[in-house]
């Protein structure tokens, strides 16, 4: 079962069999007017919106397909500490200041998801605790190392090493040597996540658009963004399309790249079964270049993922391609049944950190989250709406790293991606 890349519904994937609200929201027609008007429907798009109806903004938001259509809602539901990789190597264009910024902003962008959880009670599965699980002993050094700096800066939840004899009691696996453990982060149910927060922002006065693709944007004092069959003027305009904002603006198409991520999802596991393989019910990331990733979700399936494709080519089957990546993990699921299996792109930017600016004064973009952009999302919503709203201090931070473009135009960004991809994964066998 592959992903209907192009279809206007949800990917067929567990998520989305287990969606507790569904969306039904009129194409846009005609013309029409806001204070902000944003693109994107995924959570870019979402939590800029819920930022900026808290504030009393007049916003529409347009979704060319359903709402958390994207990458919203297909990814891994893995809620980790942490904005991009490796602020250090940005200190000469952002200084000290910036680099601490940054390190602080990662930390409160899951804090921001916990709070809106609890703000408005939103169903999503949201449980606490993580693993980094290490193969190398390089792997161990890294994460020793981020262990001393969140200490530095005053970690607020617990954080621990394992050493191979530990490693059980989180993850019943032969394949690591240790990690470290975060109780500040987590795992949710993305696609319930997204769906509750649109739905707390249009209770605030956001208006949601469905299948209405913007197709094109006229800028200027009060810019217009054009759809197949309507418009909507706007003070200010945010392009939040990310893996598929296609060439709708020039400027950032080539920036960021569009990469396969994979997920499948066995039936739900017995009690002893689950217990022993994610005893303490934390998502898990092991620290390669094409890591996996997995959880397990609310009804005790494994939620397995990984497999980052930057060529372009979908597998032509998502569960031939994952299921013996999980069997390597875990081989006593070896007859345990696949019911589900998706796919979806990722916004990969040269330099993995995410990419937030402006096109021009009133036209703003953020994009690029690099596989982590279930926490990071939600603070470039929150810094986006700061923004528009005058306080734009922690904004340009961001907007003060220079992003590259892939060279190779749209048609062969990919390959020479992927062509330079191969070096890194071959340093993951030493």
């Amino acid at each position: 079962m592959n992903t209907p890349v192009h279809s206007n519904e949800h990917a067929p994937s567990y998520y989305a069999a287990t969606a507790n609200r569904q969306t039904d929201h009129p194409r846009l027609e005609g013309s029409h007017s806001a204070d902000v008007c944003i693109v994107g429907g995924g959570f870019t798009g979402v939590s800029t919106a819920l930022n900026l109806a808290e504030r009393g903004y007049k916003v529409i938001v347009l979704e060319a397909h359903k709402l958390s259509w994207g990458a919203s809602g297909r990814n891994g539901g893995q809620l980790i500490r942490g904005i991009g990789h490796g602020a250090d190597q940005f200190r000469n264009e952002i200084g000290d200041a910036g680099v601490d910024a940054i390190f602080n902003m990662g930390l409160e962008a899951v804090e921001i998801v916990r709070n809106t959880v609890e703000k408005y009670t939103i169903d999503c599965d949201l449980s606490w605790g993580y693993f980094d699980a290490a193969t190398r002993v390089r792997h161990m050094n890294e994460l020793e190392e981020e262990f001393d700096i969140h200490t530095r800066y005053g970690y607020r939840h617990e954080m621990r090493m394992l050493d191979k004899a530990e490693v059980s009691s989180v993850v019943g696996s032969d394949m690591y040597i240790g990690g470290l453990v975060d109780m500040g982060s987590g795992h949710v149910h993305p696609l319930n996540l997204c769906l509750g927060e649109a739905a707390a922002a249009e209770a605030l006065g956001a208006r949601f658009f469905e299948h209405s693709a913007a197709t094109r944007i006229e800028h200027g004092k009060k810019p217009v963004v054009h759809t197949e069959h309507g418009t909507v003027s706007a003070d200010f305009v945010v392009l939040g399309g990310n893996a598929y904002i296609g060439e709708l603006e020039p400027k950032i198409a080539g920036k960021v790249l569009p990469a396969g991520s994979y997920v499948i999802a066995t039936e739900p596991l017995s009690e002893e079964v689950h217990s022993r393989l994610i005893p303490q019910n934390m998502a898990i990331c092991d620290q390669r270049v094409a890591l996996d990733y997995y959880r397990l979700s609310a009804d005790k399936r494994l939620l397995f993922g990984g497999m980052c494709n930057y060529s372009g080519r979908e597998p032509s089957s998502i569960k031939a391609a994952m299921r013996p990546k999980m069997l390597k993990v875990f081989p006593e699921l070896a007859n345990a049944r696949i019911d589900y299996e998706w796919g979806g792109n990722i916004g990969i930017g040269a330099n993995r950190m995410p990419q937030l600016g402006r096109i021009s004064d009133n036209v703003l973009f953020a994009q690029a989250y690099s596989g982590h952009g279930v926490n990071a999302t939600h603070m470039m919503g929150r810094l986006t709406a700061d923004a528009i709203s005058g306080q734009a201090e922690r904004f340009d931070v961001f907007a003060g790293i220079k992003h590259m473009t892939f060279p190779g135009g749209k048609h062969l960004r990919a390959p020479l991606l992927a062509a330079g991809m191969l070096y890194y994964r071959f340093m993951d066998l030493f």
